[in-house]
This record gives C-alpha cells, structure tokens and sequence, in this order.
C-alpha cells in the first residue's frame, strides 16, 4: 500500500485547497487544516482518487464506502484538480459510434424511455420544490441582468422561449416535454396561446393539471402523459418548444424525432430546441467515469450530442435553423443556485425522500443529487458540456408578407424583437 499511500500524497500536494484524507486502516494524511476531509472505508475508493476517477469517487460516496465533509463548491474545484486531462473526448473512433448507436436505439423504445424519465422526474415533487424555483423549472435559467434572482432569471428565460417563438394569442402551442407546466402556463397566461403539453412523468402531468384546473385554464389549456413519437400525426401547431428534452432522445431516434416536429409544425411556424449539448465533437458522455455516474443514478438513457450534430438532423429533417445562442454559463450559474439550495435544505430534502425511499434509499439518492448538481455546474463552467437554444422554422411554400423578402415564415431575420 506504500506506493499508493505514496501517490495519494502526491496528488494532495498539488491540489489547490488543503483536504485531509482518512484511510480505510485510520491513518491520515494531508493538512492539519482541511477545506475538505474525505474518509475512505475501501482502497478501491482510494485507488481511485489516486487515479483521478471522479465517478468511482462519485459512487463510493453514494454508496456510502466514503464520507465527505467540506462545501460542495470546495469538493468540485478539488475535483476538476484530480482529473489527469480534460474528460471531453475531441474523437469519435468509427467502430465505437457504431456500438453506441445500437446501444442508443436498444435503450430508447417507448417503455424504457417511460421508465428512464420516470426514474428521474418522479423521484418527489417535494424534493423538487425544495431547490427549484416557485415555478419549477428544471432547466437553464437566462440571466438577462447579473443582478436576477434565480426566480427572476427563470422568468426571464420563460419569456425570452416566448418571445423567440413570437407567440401570439391563439397560436396553437405545443410543448415537448413539459415539465412542471413553467412554460406551457407562462405563454397561455403571459401570450394567449392555447396550449398543449406532453411528458412522461406521471407526477409532473398530475401536478400540471391541477394547476390547469385551479386557474380554469382548461379550455386552453392540456397536459397528456404521452411520447413525442404517440402525437397524432394530424395535429398542426403554429409554434412547438422543446426544453431539456432532446437529451433523452438519444442519437439514434434523432432524426425521428426532428421529422416528427417537422410533421407536427405547420407550414411557417417556428420550433425553438433548448437543450444540453457534449463539449466535444465526438464525445457522448464525460469521460473520468462521470458520465457512468449520471447514467446509473441520475439520467439512464441520457445521451449528449455536439450542437454541430443537432443543427444536422435539424437541417435533414427539412427544417431551416433561423438563430442559435449559447447559454452554457447560465447554466452553470442556475446548477450552482441549485446545489447552494439543496445544501442549505440537506436535513429537509432527507426527510422529504425518507417519506418515498425509506431512511437508506433517501440518503442514496440525496447524495446522488449533491454531486450531481454541484458537478454538473463546475462542467459547464470548464465548458465540458454546454447548452443551446436552436429556433428554427419549417419553411412555406409562399413568400412571407410580414417578414423579410424571401422569408418563407414570419421571422424577421434580425434579433432585434427578442429584446424589445
């Protein structure tokens, strides 16, 4: 154990904040003085810090083989000090692609992706609530002004989608993936639209309904537990947004994903992809184990695709990108937000799964999330992943009159109306 005892001293040395490490035997090594202390029960967890195997790390705490005491942003930038390199591949070996999309198309068939969104989004509304905004929206927050409030800044994303959509009263709106109903009853109430909303969470669709119902929305207003791939075919929408969903599509079911939006868009309208992007061309997950970590407690079936990737299958499915932004660190910012809540509320959040996931299962999972999103908000930060918002349009057959010459929809090709 020498050598090992040997590299772990090593690494302690060049880390950027003083941490304390226990071994599995009681020795300590490292400062007297730590911002973090981590106590390995099992050298395999040891090996791994040594090696810089953030999600082998990762799982012996969720599995409680490893105790961390210290501040989540403390525990991250240690984190990113561990890594050998960047976790982002830069390429993608042919043979490997070909493995992953089969496995891709084997784990998203109508069932497993029930199953997989269910796993993550009906772990409990309460637990939710707790770290969420008053809205729950799950997703990238848009910092208009640095000063915003996680609450305001998610507002400010909400009509930002809504003003890039130029929706107006009566569109036919339709919202893929809809979450808790942020979006879906912000462009009814905020735009007049009348609104449709799909998820798979059965959770979300009863939360969402209920709140239909309390503010009689319902003439206007519908949530469906349904698969994109189970809309009629027949229904048009003048404007469709899709927010934190394309993740869950996989690659292999993308282009059927983006011809299906092309069927459901009506001639002119306008379709808004936000979405998780890799940092990398070829990578689909990160790498150091922590995309294994997402995908065993976190997002099975999650799959992240450079936006390079995203912009081709929307263009192969006859659909023209019209503005593509990138938020990544506004990302980072809400994930921070996210984590800073969740610790301040950790003895809270463990009763609140303790009532679903019993004592053992709540302390698994609330583990799980603390480095879930305190690791997600420093990869955004490094640029490991990324986020985009695509608007694009399926383009008429006849000239626009309300936009530029040779528009072949109503957006006015210049940015200026999504400030106003």
């Amino acid at each position: 154990m020498k050598p090992l005892i040997r590299a772990v001293e090593n690494k302690l040395a060049g880390l950027t904040l003083p941490v304390q490490v226990r071994l599995p035997g009681g020795q300590v090594i490292g400062t007297p003085l730590p911002r973090v202390r981590l106590g390995f029960s099992r050298w395999t967890g040891v090996m791994a810090f040594a090696t810089g195997k953030i999600g082998a790390i990762g799982s012996s705490f969720v599995e409680d083989r490893l105790q961390i005491e210290g501040a989540m942003r403390d525990v991250f930038a240690i984190a990113a000090d561990l890594l050998p390199g960047t976790p982002v591949s830069r390429n993608a070996l042919r043979w490997p692609g070909v493995i992953r999309k089969a496995r891709s198309l084997a784990s998203h068939s109508l069932e497993r992706d029930a199953q997989q969104i269910q796993f993550h989004y009906d772990v409990s509304d309460d637990f939710y609530a707790l770290w969420l905004d008053p809205l729950r929206v799950y997703s990238c927050a848009y910092f208009r002004d640095p000063k915003l409030s996680l609450a305001e800044a998610q507002e400010a994303k909400l009509d930002h989608i809504c003003r890039k959509l130029m929706l107006r009263p009566n569109d036919r709106f339709l919202d893929i993936g809809a979450g808790w109903g942020g979006l879906l009853l912000w462009a009814a109430e905020h735009y007049g639209v009348d609104a449709t909303g799909i998820t798979l969470s059965k959770n979300q669709q009863a939360y969402v309904q209920r709140l239909i119902d309390e503010r009689g929305l319902h003439k206007r207003v519908r949530v469906h537990l349904r698969d994109y791939r189970e809309l009629d075919d027949s229904q048009r929408f003048d404007k469709i947004a899709s927010v934190g969903m394309f993740e869950h599509v996989g690659q292999a079911n993308l282009g059927a994903y983006f011809n299906q939006i092309h069927t459901l868009l009506a001639p002119g309208g306008l379709v808004l992809n936000h979405g998780i992007t890799a940092g990398g061309l070829g990578a689909t997950q990160l790498g150091a184990g922590m995309g294994d970590f997402i995908e065993k407690y976190i997002f099975p079936g999650g799959e992240l695709l450079h936006v390079s990737r995203i912009l081709r299958e929307t263009a192969g499915a006859g659909l023209e990108m019209l503005d593509t932004e990138n938020l990544r660190p506004h990302y980072a910012r809400t994930l921070w937000a996210w984590s800073d809540a969740l610790e301040a509320r950790v003895d809270e959040a463990r009763e609140v799964l303790a009532a679903t996931h019993g004592a053992s299962g709540a302390e698994r999972v609330l583990r799980a999330y603390r480095l879930y999103l305190a690791g997600s908000a420093m990869s955004f930060e490094q640029g490991w992943v990324s986020l985009h918002q695509m608007l694009s349009t399926k383009p008429s057959d006849f000239p626009s009159q309300e936009a530029a010459k040779g528009s072949q929809c109503t957006y006015p090709f210049n940015r200026a109306y999504m400030y106003i």
